[in-house]
Order: structure tokens, then C-alpha cells, then sequence
């Protein structure tokens, strides 16, 4: 039964050379979407395709079983839209055409053969749905598993659209034959992928901030990377990569055999034969932009059909890209009822101090968005219950689809609005104890900034008016600003002070100082 019957629900399929992806979500008027389904088949429709111009019988038969099934799940969850594409295989082969209308026949839908153009647009659409690159000049890749999309340009504004023919499965089928990769075998492909992009940017050397990947190679980078540094973060979406961490991937997985790669904490092992070639495209290509992170965009070209999808629907404005972090932050905020005149106060009180600090214990520019964001949704968890709400923040703040932020930023996020009150972190919370060791002392330092201006407004109604702080390095003096008797605040601010002191390792004093009314 549909939840929400004002709201229309849409799929993307897109039947990609390595595997087809169906992915089904409800879209709100607003233009927001809550993902309900997201599979995968490998059905390896590029399998061979280099050496015959073909797609298999085999492969084709795969593709019909999960095209089948993909559409029980389409008329199950109600769909009113199938936006369906494929690509690179299908472009390629010469009985590409043949296989589209039986698996239209299959879907009941039409499936449309884009061009790598509308593909690297596509990529482009879902990566300006989901980062904030205001400013920044970089770079969008999608790595499939016959061709790479790319994409340049600066902030929301696209430069240029190229697709290459370095598909994951197509590299591998020419240039790897060894088990393990054969260093000499592995130098080709490396060779051959920088004359290949040499040739199609002509030469001309670009470099960017950042790449943004989407595609099956790039989230099991994400997953690896992830998995090495011992981090459990909700999603990889958004997951930073550092290119010296690409270079370490490449050398390990090359020397793995086949059997041992399926065995690499992150990798989905029906990717662990394609992965070398995969990951040594997205070297050479940040090689190439010199680009020193790559940031995973987990949905890439399902989540522009997506936007389309929305759009031919009327549904809102999807296409349009949020505002800023602070947008999405206060959408958020507002989605979990927080009570907005409190939310901006201990947002100010708690910005007011951190500017004080910042200099004396070296606080970092970046500390303070992630302050003023936590400080926003600290009592976001009251969506659910008042009793542990600072729990219940923690996990919804953990999950939330925030513009803006890495997983790393929006885990310590949620763990700062989780200490705004109760219990100090302790070698107890497996969550906070999970953190490495310069991360912990984030969420200790930012957490007891918000705990104590959570209690400097104790009365939720702001009658602190102004604050200004003294630091002597021994004591903190906080000045409080009010025409009204605060005696509650002060008293919340006494009560709530406890961590700020113990982490900074200063007492802190307040100071009433009466406004005129």
C-alpha cells in the first residue's frame, strides 16, 4: 500500500555493459526523493563484445531474467514512471538493437539507447543533485563497464562532456589475461589509457580540485578504502578518497590472484576479475586532472534519470541543486518539527564561543561548519521521543540525506548533537570509540561547546541576548547579554559545563551583564 498517496514514485533502470541497476524512489513535491529499492544484476552484457561485436546468447538471457524481474518489482511498488536507459554494450553492439526490443517487451517500457554525451549528462545532473563544489573547478567520471563518462566543470557550470571507450570489462578482456595481472600486461592498459585521454582532451592538461566518480569500480573503491581505514560509516556516498589511497588499491589488488581478490574486505565478488582494470582508469584519469580526491557518488546516472523523471512528471523543481549546506541542514531540521527559535539560538551562542577559542586551541575553519550543523539538529531526535533523545538524534542525523557533507563529516556531526546532553564520552560507546583519535577530540571539543550553550538557553526562548568571551588561559569568562532575569540560564550553563571544561582543560565563569529594557 502506497505510504503517501499525494506522492508519485519513479524507477530508473539503467542496463549498463557490466550489470543492470533498477532503483525506485517516491518524490515529493518539493522535488525530494526517499529511495525504497535499489538492486543490482551482473549480467555481463559486454562480455566477449570486443572480440565478436556481439552480445552473448548468454548474456542475453541473463539480462531477460533480471529485466523480468525488475519489472515485478516496478508494478509491485506501484511506479507511475520507468525512465530506462542503455548504454555503452548496447551502442556498441551490432544485435544491440535486436536485445533492446525483447527486453522492452520484457519491461513493458520503452528502454532508449543514449549516447555517451546524454550519459556523461546524466552523471553530471546526479553529482550536482548531491555535492557542493561552489567555487571549485573538478572533475565527474562515471567508470561502466565498456565506457568513461567525463565531465568538467566549475561549480554548476559544466565545461566539457567526453566519453572513452575504458570500460572496466572491455579493458580487462584486452589487456589483462594473466592470473594474477602481469606487470608487463598491466603497463599496457596504464599506456593505452593515457594516450586514449591525451588524444580525446587533445593534449591539453586541466587540473581540477576534486573528481566526483559514480559507477560499479568507484563504489567498490569507496568500500575498500573504507574497509582499510577501519571506518563503518552509514553510507558511501560522498566518501572521500585520497589519490595516495588509489595508488596503494591499484598495487594490492594487481598483485592478488583472482581468488584472493574475491576475498577483499569491500569488494563484491562478481567485480573482483574487472577491478585492476577499473581502478587503474581512475588513477590515470586523476594522474591525468591531477586531482588529489575522489569523491563517490553512489547513484551516478540513475539518479539524473531520476531528476528527469521528476521533471517530466511536474513534480516539484527536482533539477534544481540545493541552495547550500545550510539549506539542507535547516530543511532537515524543519522535517523533524525541531523547534527553530531554539535551534538558532544555541546555533549563535555556540558559534560565538568556538570564534572566541578558535585561535587558543587551534580549532579549524572546517570545525565550525560542522558545529553550527550539529547545533541546528541537536534536538532533531525529539522526532521520535524526549527520553535519550540526543540517542535519537545520533542515528537520524546518521542516516539523513545532507546535502553537503562527507560520510566522515555527518558521522561526527551526529555524534557532537549526541553528547548536547547526558553522559560525557566514554570508553563505553562503541560508536565514539570507533572514531580515530583526532576525530574523537572533534566530537569532544565541538560537543562541549553545543552542550554548554544548550544550556545557556535553558528556557528555549532565547533571552540571552548577546554574549562576549575572555580567555586569560587559565579561565574562560562568557558575558551574558540580557534585559531579563537569566538565573535558569545560568543555572543550565553551570549544569552543562562539564565536558567543555574537562576537554579544553579551563574552568569556565559567567557574567551577567543587565541590557537596558
Amino acid at each position: 500500500m502506497r505510504g503517501d498517496m499525494s506522492n508519485s514514485r519513479i524507477a530508473a533502470i539503467d542496463i549498463g555493459t557490466n550489470s543492470i541497476r533498477c532503483i525506485v524512489a517516491e518524490v515529493t513535491e518539493e522535488g525530494k526523493f526517499r529511495i525504497l529499492d535499489d538492486e543490482k544484476a551482473t549480467v555481463r552484457l559486454g562480455e566477449k563484445l570486443a572480440d565478436t561485436g556481439l552480445i552473448s546468447d548468454e548474456a542475453s538471457q541473463r539480462a531477460i531474467e533480471a529485466v523480468s524481474r525488475f519489472r515485478k518489482l516496478v508494478n509491485g511498488l506501484n511506479v507511475e514512471l520507468v525512465e530506462a536507459v542503455a548504454t555503452s554494450a548496447v551502442r556498441t553492439a551490432s544485435n544491440g538493437a535486436a536485445l533492446v526490443r525483447r527486453l522492452e517487451a520484457e519491461l513493458g517500457n520503452e528502454i532508449r539507447v543514449i549516447s555517451g554525451e546524454e550519459e556523461a549528462e546524466l552523471t553530471a545532473e546526479s553529482a550536482f543533485s548531491g555535492f557542493d563544489m561552489y567555487g571549485k573547478r573538478y572533475a565527474m567520471i562515471d567508470i561502466g563497464g565498456g565506457s568513461v563518462e567525463i565531465v568538467t566543470a566549475v561549480g554548476n557550470h559544466v565545461e566539457e562532456f567526453y566519453s572513452l571507450e575504458l570500460g572496466a570489462v572491455v579493458m580487462t578482456e584486452r589487456f589483462l589475461k594473466s592470473d594474477p595481472v602481469d606487470p608487463d600486461e598491466l603497463g599496457k592498459l596504464q599506456n593505452h589509457i593515457r594516450r586514449t585521454i591525451r588524444r580525446a582532451l587533445d593534449g591539453r592538461k586541466i587540473s581540477v580540485d576534486s573528481m566526483i566518480g559514480s559507477g560499479g569500480t568507484v563504489n567498490a573503491i569507496g568500500y575498500m578504502s573504507m574497509s582499510i581505514c577501519k571506518e563503518n560509516y552509514s553510507s558511501v556516498h560522498g566518501y572521500e578518497v585520497l589519490r595516495s589511497e588509489i595508488v596503494h588499491l591499484l598495487a594490492m589488488l594487481s598483485r592478488k590472484s583472482l581468488k584472493e581478490r574475491r576475498g577483499v574486505q569491500g569488494l563484491n565478488q562478481d567485480r573482483a576479475d574487472i577491478i585492476v582494470a577499473g581502478v587503474a582508469v581512475v588513477d590515470e584519469l586523476m594522474r591525468f586532472f591531477n586531482a588529489n580526491r575522489l569523491l563517490v557518488n553512489e547513484r551516478g546516472v540513475r539518479q539524473g534519470l531520476l531528476v528527469r523523471g521528476a521533471e517530466r512528471l511536474g513534480v516539484g523543481n527536482a533539477r534544481s541543486v540545493p541552495a547550500s549546506w545550510k539549506d539542507s541542514v535547516n530543511d532537515f531540521a524543519r522535517s523533524c518539527h525541531v523547534e527553530e527559535l531554539h535551534a538558532k539560538q544555541v546555533a549563535s551562542l555556540s558559534l560565538k564561543i568556538f570564534d572566541a577559542i578558535s585561535s587558543s586551541f587551534g580549532l579549524k575553519k572546517c570545525d565550525r561548519k560542522l558545529l553550527e550543523a550539529a547545533a541546528v539538529l541537536h534536538d532533531c531526535g525529539y522526532f521520535i521521543n524526549y527520553g535519550s533523545h540526543h540517542k535519537h538524534s545520533y542515528h537520524l542525523i546518521r542516516h539523513a540525506d545532507i546535502f553537503g557533507f562527507t560520510p566522515r563529516e555527518r558521522e561526527l556531526i551526529a555524534q557532537i548533537a549526541r553528547y548536547h546532553r547526558k553522559s560525557l564520552p566514554k570508553s563505553g560507546h562503541d560508536a565514539f570509540q570507533k572514531l580515530k583519535e583526532k576525530d574523537r577530540v572533534t566530537v569532544a571539543q565541538l560537543g562541549g561547546i553545543l552542550r554548554l550553550a544548550d544550556g545557556l538557553d535553558r528556557r528555549r526562548c532565547a533571552l540571552v541576548e548577546d554574549i562576549s568571551c575572555a580567555f586569560d588561559g587559565v579561565a574562560l569568562v562568557l558575558n551574558l547579554v540580557s534585559k531579563e532575569d537569566i538565573s535558569v540560564e545560568l543555572f543550565g550553563g553551570d549544569a552543562k559545563k562539564n565536558l567543555f571544561e574537562k576537554v579544553f582543560g579551563v574552568s569556565v565563569v559567567f557574567v551577567t551583564v543587565c541590557k537596558d529594557a
